[in-house]
């Protein structure tokens, strides 16, 4: 089944993104915080974050954090979005950022938000800084100081 096309730009998490917003104890906890306030959604999870996201979380955070990020997954606090559709692409974009090591996880949630917007909420600006350099993203205003 095909990815359902998005009406408005929307803002893609990246797995730092939604990190900070689920530790209130992480330095980039309350920019995450300002971010989706200032913005009404909706909010896109791409599904190549979630292995990456729930193992980060239930190793430091622990299996309750775990719990409530899951319950607002299955509520619709986010959506879930992007595969197969997105798969070609970020082929693509692991071959192109090679030097970067950009990586699965990181590829996937670029293509996502390309095909969403453009719009991405992440504090790796190690390598989305270089992509969004190239004009493909746009991390959030803020962000990148």
């Amino acid at each position: 089944m095909a990815p359902r096309a998005l009406a408005r730009p929307v803002i893609t998490l990246d797995t730092s993104a939604l990190y900070a917003l689920l530790n209130r104890r992480d330095p980039a906890h309350v920019a995450a915080v300002q971010a989706l306030s200032d913005d009404p959604g909706p909010y896109l999870v791409p599904a190549a974050t979630l292995g990456e996201i729930a193992f980060l979380v239930e190793q430091r955070l622990g299996i309750l954090v775990l719990d409530l990020l899951l319950a607002d997954l299955e509520s619709g606090a986010y959506a879930l979005d992007c595969g197969e559709a997105d798969l070609g692409r970020a082929r693509q974009l692991v071959k192109r950022y090679e030097d970067l090591s950009l990586g699965y996880v990181d590829a996937a949630v670029i293509a996502c938000a390309e095909r969403s917007g453009g719009r991405v909420l992440t504090f790796d600006l190690r390598d989305f800084g270089v992509v969004a350099a190239e004009g493909t993203i746009t991390i959030l205003p803020g962000l990148s100081q």
